[in-house]
């Protein structure tokens, strides 16, 4: 018999209030329910007490010292990896993804680097970004939301962007904003154990009570009327474009800042010199980050844009031979699976042919699809461009060969925004006056520009623009990743006109008594 857990509300674990009906993950590697541990769906009830908790939690949690939210931060990142056996154990059995290198030695290591990262800031609070006009009187800072954040968390990464875990809680948690964790259905269990370990530290550090909840599951209506309450300031997602544009609309009608990381194909530009000196080599290279992590990355090569000819046509035929040899990985659920299916029939419509794969895996317990590849023309492409750029989520890519560079000039300008774009060009210099023509017109329909390598790796650093334009993000200012920034997010401008001295935040006040920096009459200074 299957246990049924609770929720964590208000600083303790309790048994839901009158779930509407349970859940269970299922194992995507056998495509079996993991029936020992079930997991409720949250009624009214449970989202009224969070609501409740997180409002009571925002002006305590404002009061609290940067040196105690780092405290927690700090503390909750030992403690997650004090009990990393049982949490890789969990997610591999979730996502199927292998413990080794994957879980273990990348992904958690990240999410405990990405927690210290911002206890740091939280000291040093290089995101409050103080401005002092000692002339006009005027002095300025960020300072926490005077509210929640509500964040969803999404499937594909069960740590580094867990709703309990990832980049939004370390970033709401370090501005001193309670967090309300919706966390993923698919990898319940993951989220309960970091949960856990949060909760404990939170517990051990005197944080509000509210200011940690965790819920797994309600239903649509509930989470949309959350946005609505005053309790909630900001709404942290990762996730489907349907789906958050859904949580936008409301955000949106009631003046609140919704980030929202959704859909993007990341195109990758290969200009002719490159791919003459390189071929082979980058067939490999594609195919590699094409289909790591069974192509279930936001960052994944999703549309590669070749010249036309013998050349291109070289580059497809290496590139199918790879993604025929290679064995078809485990997909994160079956709605995955299927929702991948289905944007392949979307690329097929709109006039892209199949070179190889195409299919569900049949004859297999899990999830899995075809590695896929498919083509079009840059004339079809840019015939078409909405339905060409559907998001297929998995290890499926769009080929685009293009008869000359103003046609691949003419596909970048038909680009939605995304959250990377790439640009291969000979070392030697001798494609750089095309670069210089195409980089411009790619520049703006991204967040982040790579030469000579493939996009899907995402550093955790300062530097770092996890974001870009809509529709790969709900507005071109965001970063999910990347420390000061990142916690911005989660603040509001505050500005103080004529305040005396000892009435100012100590960030502001005369003789900078926390020694930090600060931008004072347009030079920065401590």
């Amino acid at each position: 018999m299957s246990t049924l857990h609770p929720v964590l509300i208000a600083g303790q674990w309790r048994t839901a209030t009158n779930p509407t009906s349970t859940f269970t993950a299922t194992n995507p590697t056998t495509g079996q329910s993991l029936t020992e541990d079930s997991y409720p769906v949250s009624s009214q009830a449970d989202v009224d007490a969070v609501l409740v908790a997180a409002a009571e939690a925002a002006p305590l949690l404002r009061a609290t010292s940067p040196e105690t939210i780092a405290a927690f931060l700090n503390r909750y990142a030992d403690l997650l990896e004090a009990n990393r056996e049982l949490l890789v154990a969990a997610a591999h059995a979730e996502t199927g993804f292998p413990a080794e290198p994957r879980l273990n030695s990348v992904e958690l290591p990240r999410t405990t680097g990405q927690l210290r990262q911002a206890a740091q800031a939280a000291v040093t609070r290089s995101w409050t970004r103080p401005v002092i006009d000692t002339k006009a009187g005027i002095r300025s800072i960020h300072e926490p939301l005077g509210g929640a954040a509500l964040v969803f968390g999404p499937n594909n990464f069960p740590f580094a962007f867990n709703a309990i875990s990832g980049g939004d809680f370390a970033a709401a948690i370090a501005a001193r904003c309670p967090v309300i964790a919706k966390v993923h259905t698919s990898h319940p269990t993951t989220s309960r154990l970091m949960a856990e370990c949060a909760h404990q530290a939170a517990t051990e550090l005197g944080l509000p009570s509210g200011a940690i909840q965790v819920l797994y599951r309600m239903n649509h209506t509930l989470s949309l009327g959350m946005i609505e309450n005053p309790a909630i300031a900001a709404v942290g997602f990762t996730g489907s474009r349907s789906a958050g544009m859904q949580l936008k609309e409301v955000a949106d009608r009631y003046g609140k800042p919704a980030y929202l990381e959704m859909s993007s194909v990341n195109p990758v530009f290969v200009l002719r010199d490159y791919l003459e000196a390189n071929l082979e080599a980058l067939a490999g290279e594609f195919f590699t980050s094409c289909t790591m992590g069974t192509g279930q990355f936001c960052t994944n090569p999703g549309l590669v844009v070749l010249p036309a000819g013998p050349l291109g046509d070289a580059f497809v035929v290496a590139a199918a031979a790879k993604f025929s040899a290679g064995k078809p990985g485990v997909l994160l659920n079956k709605g995955g699976r299927d929702g991948l299916a289905e944007a392949v029939e979307t690329l097929k419509a709109a006039g892209a042919s199949v070179v190889c794969g195409g299919e569900i895996v049949g004859d297999d317990p899990g999830f899995r699809y075809d590695n896929t590849l498919l083509t079009v023309t840059g004339a079809q492409f840019i015939a078409h461009p909405e339905a060409l750029q559907t998001e297929a989520f998995g290890p499926v890519s769009l080929l685009v060969l293009c008869e000359n560079g103003d046609e691949m000039i003419a596909v970048a300008n038909a680009l939605e925004g995304n959250l990377t774009g790439t640009v291969y060009a000979s070392d030697e210099g001798s494609d750089d006056a095309f670069y210089s023509r195409l980089a411009p017109a790619l520049r703006v329909k991204v967040g982040r520009l790579l030469n000579n390598k493939m996009p899907t790796g995402v550093a955790v650093s300062p530097a770092m623009n996890h974001g870009g334009p809509f529709p790969a993000t709900g507005h071109p200012y965001f970063s999910s990743v990347g420390i000061p920034h990142a916690i911005s997010r989660f603040s509001m401008l505050c500005s103080y006109d004529n305040v005396k001295n000892h009435r100012l935040p100590a960030e502001l006040q005369d003789g900078n008594p926390l020694n930090i920096w600060r931008l004072v009459d347009g030079d920065w200074a401590k």
